[in-house]
C-alpha cells in the first residue's frame, strides 16, 4: 500500500503534458448550472447530484447525448472563456505544463452560435492563462464524424479568419459507422492548408479505422487506438512510424471500451514499443483529470516508476511543440527527477 501511495504522490508532482482533451468535456456540473442560470436556460436535471447520476454510461453514444445536452447552455464568448479558464486552472493544480485542447465548433454553430464567439472565448482564456499561470497550449479544431463532410467544409470556411489560432484538425464523435475515409477530401484540404492532423480511431471502431486514419487521412497522431492491437500489421505500422496514441484509461472504463482497468491494453502497447500517452479525454464526465488517469492505471497495471516517466516523456515528445519547447519540458522533467 505504501508503494502505491508513494507512486501516487510521485505522479502528482511530475510536470506533465496532456494531448487528448475536449474542452466541452471539462464542463463540470457546478459550472454548467451556473452558466445555465446566468443565461436563463433550463436543463432537465434538477441539481448537480441529479446530473452526476446521468454520468453512468453504457457506451459512447449515451455519453455523447449528455455531452451535447450540456453544451446547449454555452451561448456567448464569456461562457467559452469561463469553461476554458476553469480547465486550465485545474491543469495548473495538476502540474500540467502544456496541453493541446480540442473543441467541437459544429456542436455550437449547428445551434446558432457563431464560430467567432466560440473560438474567441477559448483563445482568450488560453492566452490569459499562458501569461498568468505559465501553461502553454495549442488548439485542435475537431470535425464531428456523424455529420456529412459538407458540414466540415463549411466549418473550415468559418475558421479561415482564425487560422493562426488553430494548430491541428481532428476527427471525433460517434465512431462506429463513420470511418475516417468518410472525410478523405476535408483532411486532404487540411493537409494542403498546412494543418497537423489527428483522429479518433480504434476506440469503439475496428482496427481498420486506424489503418484508414494512418493511410488516408495521413494523421500525425492517433486518438485512442486501443483496438490497433487486434491487428499485428497495424501494430507494427504504428511502431515503425513512431506514431503516438493518446490513450484515455478512465474514459475507456467509463464507456465500457474495457470492463476493468486491469484489462486495459496500455501494458501491451508499451511492451510492443508503441508510443502511448496518458490523457483524460472528457474528465468532467469520466471521473478524473490527468493525475487520476495516471494514478488509476498505475494501480491497475502495477506500472513502475520508470514506466510512468516513459509515459510522461512520450507525451512531451508526441506534442505539437517545436523542438525548443519539447527540450524545455524534457529538461524541466529531468531537473524535477534529479531533485525528487
Amino acid at each position: 500500500m505504501k508503494k502505491e501511495l508513494d507512486l501516487s504522490e510521485f505522479i502528482k508532482q511530475l510536470p506533465k503534458v496532456e494531448l487528448h482533451l475536449h474542452i466541452e468535456g471539462t464542463f463540470e456540473p457546478e459550472l454548467m448550472f451556473k452558466i445555465a442560470q446566468k443565461n436563463k436556460i433550463k436543463i432537465k436535471y434538477k441539481n448537480v447530484v441529479d446530473l452526476k447520476k446521468a454520468y453512468n454510461f453504457s457506451n459512447l453514444q449515451e455519453f455523447l447525448d449528455v455531452y451535447y445536452a450540456g453544451c446547449k447552455v454555452l451561448l456567448n464568448e464569456e461562457d467559452f472563456y469561463d469553461l476554458t479558464w476553469e480547465y486550465l486552472t485545474k491543469a495548473k493544480s495538476q502540474n500540467i505544463k502544456h496541453t493541446e485542447i480540442m473543441f467541437d465548433p459544429q456542436t455550437h454553430t449547428q445551434r446558432g452560435i457563431k464560430f467567432d464567439t466560440v473560438i474567441k472565448g477559448i483563445h482568450q482564456a488560453m492566452k490569459d492563462v499562458e501569461e498568468e499561470l505559465g501553461i502553454s497550449s495549442k488548439l485542435i479544431m475537431s470535425i464531428l464524424r456523424h455529420l456529412p463532410e459538407e458540414s466540415a467544409f463549411e466549418t473550415f470556411k468559418q475558421s479561415e479568419p482564425y487560422k493562426k489560432w488553430i494548430d491541428a484538425i481532428g476527427l471525433d464523435s460517434s465512431e462506429v459507422g463513420h470511418p475516417p475515409s468518410k472525410f478523405t477530401n476535408v483532411f486532404a484540404h487540411a493537409k494542403r492548408e498546412g494543418y497537423l492532423i489527428v483522429a479518433h480511431a480504434g476506440e469503439e471502431g475496428p482496427p481498420e479505422y486506424v489503418k484508414e486514419a494512418l493511410n488516408i487521412l495521413k494523421v500525425d497522431r492517433i486518438d485512442h487506438g486501443n483496438r490497433s492491437l487486434e491487428n499485428d500489421k497495424i501494430t507494427t505500422e504504428l511502431v515503425n512510424r513512431k506514431m503516438a496514441l493518446t490513450v484515455c484509461p478512465l474514459s475507456n472504463l467509463k464507456l465500457k471500451v474495457v470492463n476493468n482497468l486491469k484489462n486495459h491494453p496500455l501494458r501491451s502497447m508499451l511492451d510492443k514499443g508503441i508510443i502511448a500517452t496518458i490523457n483524460s479525454d472528457d474528465p468532467a464526465y469520466f471521473g478524473g483529470y490527468l493525475n487520476e488517469n495516471f494514478i488509476e492505471i498505475q494501480k491497475a497495471l502495477n506500472l513502475t516508476k520508470d514506466e510512468i516517466i516513459r509515459l510522461v516523456k512520450n507525451s512531451i515528445n508526441a506534442s505539437f511543440l517545436d523542438d525548443i519547447g519539447k527540450n524545455k519540458l524534457l529538461k524541466l522533467l529531468q531537473n524535477h527527477l534529479d531533485n525528487y
